[in-house]
């Protein structure tokens, strides 16, 4: 078993718990809202390219960061070094601000769930063996096809202990596991090369990675996208049905949805939904949820960064807009409860309005169906990278693996699509909703504001009337 978390983060001749509870309450006290928080993270990975160990790199930091908030204005300061001295330096950048008016933010409120294993994954499997799963995996993907031409596997791990405290006493800790296997293979055949991708983790520890049928499942799914990208032609352009694949596609719904009702955004009028509760923003059937209380899933917290526990909070539902996701500040500001989406990517930086796992829920259509529905168009089953407008909600998308539709059946591969529109007309022009809701396989990482943390996506299969395709057809 791993050794009492805390003691990475209260060490002997260093901070202890009693001193930091005494030294939030002298920073903070006389402010609004804020917190200590606390962290130490263990991290490594392995980088395993052309049949050798390119890269095997391991990494711990620990530090705080200290913010107080005062009506709309917050003070930040951190530092990598957890001490008494150091955190009374970070507080005086705090008197910068206005002393509370009025009653302070009530503490977040308690919970007993636990939502993934406190064990450091780092630590429970030796190095060699990592570096072993790494040759099986390389040996087992050239094995499958001659047309294999490269393989690259990557396998990643970090272990987070996080203390949270507040000036009225509050003291919150949390744990967090977080593994992931990648792997990418390049496939050639008549001087043509493509690329095939998969990958797969969560908040567990290493153990269902090295299982056989996991790491080659991720084999057998890169390599099928890599063959199938091989026959693929020149995508078609101009505006077009579209067929969106359940599970990964939902990124698209994350960056051109999920981020427009983020609090912040709204709070301050810069989204294309801010002041729209209530009003129907989406086809009838459309429901969207984000839950960061699903067990062991990568974006899923026991706590927020703020202290505040994760729900599952329905944001459009029915296609009628619900609500949105906040942080203390933003929901404060509002007159709003917190919504556990406060989240920051270390303690060096401060907390803001964050997904967890955003989703759609599933419908009634069989998939069979929404594909002879759209009788033409294109089938869009994996998405790569891709760019949002939070306010207008546009958004342009890159297709890794996608399909021509034709006379309602799948029809040859094609490559370079890519999807234009914007969130809000999407959401009206959704015209069948699968039963086959999935979530994505854990490889979500969500950027805003420079900061990245994990996250999680999903969704069923979708047919959208009227979407905008890029391709490169002549």
């Amino acid at each position: 078993m791993t050794p009492d978390p805390r003691s990475f983060l209260y060490r002997p001749g260093g901070l202890d718990p009693d001193a930091a509870l005494r030294l939030t309450a002298d920073a903070l006290g006389r402010l609004d809202d804020g917190e200590l928080f606390l962290q130490y993270t263990a991290s490594e990975s392995f980088g395993f390219d052309d049949g050798r160990l390119k890269t095997a790199d391991f990494n711990t930091q620990a530090g705080f960061g200290l913010r107080g908030v005062s009506g709309e204005t917050t003070a930040f300061a951190h530092a990598n070094e957890i001490s008494e001295a150091a955190i009374r330096r970070a507080a005086e950048t705090l008197t910068i601000l206005d002393p509370t008016k009025g009653a302070r933010a009530a503490p977040p409120r308690r919970t007993n769930a636990r939502l993934y294993v406190d064990d450091d994954p780092l630590s429970l499997i030796p190095f060699a063996k990592k570096v072993a799963l790494c040759q099986q995996i390389d040996a087992a993907a050239r094995a499958r096809d001659p047309r294999v031409a490269q393989v690259s596997v990557t396998l990643a791990a970090s272990w987070s202990v996080v203390e949270i405290v507040r000036a009225d006493g509050f003291v919150a800790h949390d744990v967090r596991p977080l593994v992931r296997l990648n792997v990418q293979i390049v496939a050639e055949q008549n001087g043509r090369r493509e690329t095939g991708y998969h990958g797969l983790g969560g908040r567990y520890l290493y153990d269902s990675l090295f299982e056989p049928e996991t790491w080659n499942r991720a084999i057998d799914i890169a390599l099928a996208q890599a063959l199938v990208n091989l026959e693929s032609v020149a995508a078609p352009a101009g505006e077009m049905t579209v067929v969106l694949g359940n599970g990964w596609p939902g990124v698209l719904l994350h960056e051109a949805i999920g981020h427009p009702l983020e609090g912040d955004f709204n709070r301050k009028g810069t989204s294309a939904f801010s002041g729209r509760l209530g009003e129907r923003v989406a086809a009838p059937g459309v429901t969207v949820v984000d839950d960061g209380a699903i067990d062991r899933r990568r974006g899923s917290l026991t706590i927020d960064d703020e202290g505040t526990p994760t729900q599952r909070n329905v944001l459009i539902e029915d296609g009628v807009l619900k609500g949105y996701i906040h942080d203390r500040l933003n929901a404060r500001l509002m007159g709003v409860e917190p919504t556990g989406n406060g989240r920051r990517e270390s303690f060096a930086h401060a907390p803001m309005p964050r997904m967890t796992n955003t989703f759609m829920l599933g419908g009634k259509d069989d998939p069979g169906e929404i594909l002879a529905r759209a009788k033409n168009g294109i089938y869009a089953k994996s998405f790569g990278g891709g760019q949002v407008d939070i306010t207008s909600g546009k958004f342009v998308f890159s297709c890794t693996e996608a399909y021509k539709i034709e006379n309602g059946k799948l029809g040859a591969p094609i490559k370079g699509a890519t999807l234009i529109g914007d969130g809000p007309s999407v959401l009206t022009k959704v015209a069948a909703i699968g039963n086959d809701m999935a979530l994505d396989e854990g490889v979500g990482v969500c950027g805003k504001g420079g900061q990245s943390v994990p996250a999680g996506v999903g969704q069923p299969t979708l047919l959208i009337e009227g979407l905008t395709v890029g391709g490169t057809a002549a």
